[in-house]
Parts: structure tokens; sequence; C-alpha cells
């Protein structure tokens, strides 16, 4: 994937331990650091987002959704 360059601004204790990081071989990199972590970090919004829009659900309203249409007989229904 093509990468863009861009200037951000962090806290110092953060690029310390960034830094740190780099040092320790745990990253190849402040850029990919700060790239896993920024990854990271939108994944987790991703999945709470989705576990919030889950919570909306109705069990018993989705299971009759689910379920329509299954009470004919299965002779009826299209071969595949």
């Amino acid at each position: 994937m093509p990468a863009s360059k861009i200037a951000i601004t962090l806290d110092e204790k953060i690029l310390e331990r960034i830094d740190r990081l780099v040092r320790e071989r745990r990253f190849p990199s402040r850029s990919r650091a700060i790239q896993e972590a920024i990854a990271e970090k939108l994944s987790r919004l991703d999945r709470s987002r989705l576990a919030r829009e889950c919570a909306k659900l109705e069990p018993v309203y989705e299971q009759r959704l689910a379920d329509e249409g299954l009470d004919g007989d299965a002779s009826e229904w299209p071969e595949y």
C-alpha cells in the first residue's frame, strides 16, 4: 500500500517511549511504531462501533427475520 509522509507533534514522554521501543528493536523505526499504534486504535474503534450497533438489535425480531420464509415445505425450495 502506498504511504504518505505527514508531520505530527507528540508529547516528549510518548516520543521517549517510542524511541526506547525502537532501541529495544521492538519496532524497526518510529514510523512503524506509530503506524502500528494508529492501526490498532482504529481497529479497536471499529470493533467498539460494531458492538454498539449490535447492542441496538432486538434478538426476537432479528430471529423472526432470519426464520422468515422457512415455514414452507423444503420440497418446494429450488434445487441448488
